[in-house]
């Protein structure tokens, strides 16, 4: 369940939905994995829930925090771009071409935005089936 690198670009939103699409996927079969990793009763003494849950818990940690870092600095990227194109558009407000240049950039940065909101939803479902899977074979720190 390796993610990529996150070397994202911004540039094109379809191929960054892509990227977070990708980097989802330990959160897409979070509860596959629990189920293959998280001994039943009658396997209890072959597996260590404790150190398979400790694991989980670590790759969802650094999963989810890449994320966040990708989204947050394509929403900066995307809006140092809509501030520069803002301030030419205050320079020539009859360039046509400029206009739809700034929307399109516009548009893209709501998606962005938006996107922090997606990742929220995910995180809080990964969160809610590893707590209820491995609560008793592991605590996490108190940072989450």
């Amino acid at each position: 369940m390796a993610a990529p690198s996150g070397a994202a670009s911004c540039e094109d939103f379809a191929e960054f939905q892509e990227l977070l699409r990708v980097m989802r996927t330990i959160d897409d079969r979070i509860v596959h994995e629990l189920n293959t990793t998280i001994p039943t009763a009658s396997f209890v003494g072959k597996v260590d829930p404790g150190q398979t849950c400790k694991e989980l818990y670590e790759s969802l940690m650094d999963a989810h925090t890449k994320r966040e870092r990708i989204i947050k600095n394509c929403i900066s990227q995307t809006s140092a771009v809509v501030k520069t194109l803002k301030e030419k558009r205050e320079k020539a407000p009859e360039d046509a071409a400029l206009l739809k240049q700034l929307r399109k950039e516009q548009t893209k940065l709501k998606l962005m935005q938006s996107e922090l909101n997606v990742e929220e939803v995910v995180n809080d479902r990964s969160w809610k089936v590893f707590n209820e899977r491995c609560r008793i074979h592991y605590k996490p720190p108190k940072s989450q």
